[in-house]
């Protein structure tokens, strides 16, 4: 009886924070189906007409298949890019040995303690200089590395066991030839892990593509639904139903890859 009861309150509890959790996606959903005339009026939460134009409004309002055609290159540029080179960086913090491994290791993990306003100067400087100023080059080239990435591959790579690799260099292979035949098939679940932190912080970055994008053909989603807050009002059914359709693809994403993200996340405390 008490263990019943206790099953209970636990899901009592995690339906309640599930809920809370769906509550802003749910008001942004239902909001993006009212009429502009019924905002404001009960039901706040459930609309009592359905406006599915909205839709297709917010999607005429403002070129949006350019925008996720922007957003897509940029995507998939910075997870290609963060998956390769810091899969690359954490086998070599993970396996090889090398003078001072251990404190440049640390000294990639300091950077995340770097507030992002910090670099955003220097960083958009040196993009300005090198003429990516409205390019596909700033919106991709600057994010390529991920500390963090670096940092759960790294943790990934320390549970696998060595007599695989140490087999591998008796038959006379290379470190290159272990890495992306032995080490990266093995690797499925952190690759996951990765590239769904890497697609959730590209697909949703605005404050980076503002700043080095100067025409529309370049602007991202996010930058996108900016353009239905104008200047004496927010048309908020609009823009309510241009973010959700925004933020279909970051849940897609996450459905398609959750088993092997929580693996990922699960494997990477293994050793230390």
């Amino acid at each position: 009886m008490a263990r019943s009861l206790k099953a209970v309150l636990t899901h009592l509890l995690l339906a309640s924070g599930a809920f809370l959790s769906a509550m802003p996606f749910l008001w942004m959903l239902t909001t993006a189906l009212k009429p502009e005339s019924a905002l404001y009026q009960p039901p706040l939460l459930f609309p009592t007409h359905f406006e599915w134009a909205n839709f297709v409004k917010a999607w005429q309002a403002a070129p949006f298949p350019r925008f996720f055609l922007n957003s897509a290159v940029m995507t998939v540029g910075i997870v290609l890019a963060q998956t390769l080179f810091s899969a690359m960086a954490g086998y070599a913090f993970a396996r090889m040995r090398f003078a001072g491994r251990d404190l440049l290791f640390f000294g990639v993990l300091g950077t995340m303690m770097i507030p992002f306003p910090v670099t955003l100067i220097p960083s958009f400087l040196v993009v300005n200089a090198l003429g990516w100023i409205d390019t596909y080059n700033a919106l991709i080239i600057p994010r390529a590395v991920s500390a963090f990435a670096i940092f759960l591959f790294r943790q990934f790579f320390l549970s696998l066991p060595r007599e695989l690799e140490e087999a591998a260099l008796m038959d006379g292979a290379g470190r290159l030839t272990i890495f992306f035949r032995i080490v990266l098939p093995l690797s499925t679940p952190v690759i996951a892990a990765s590239a769904i932190f890497s697609f959730l912080f590209a697909w949703n970055d605005f404050l980076w593509p503002l700043l080095v994008t100067n025409s529309p053909d370049m602007r991202t989603v996010q930058v996108g639904l900016a353009m239905f807050q104008g200047q004496y009002g927010v048309f908020w059914t609009l823009l309510s139903a241009a973010a959700t359709i925004v933020t279909l693809p970051a849940i897609l994403a996450f459905l398609a890859a959750q088993r092997q993200f929580i693996a990922g996340i699960t494997h990477t405390g293994l050793k230390e």
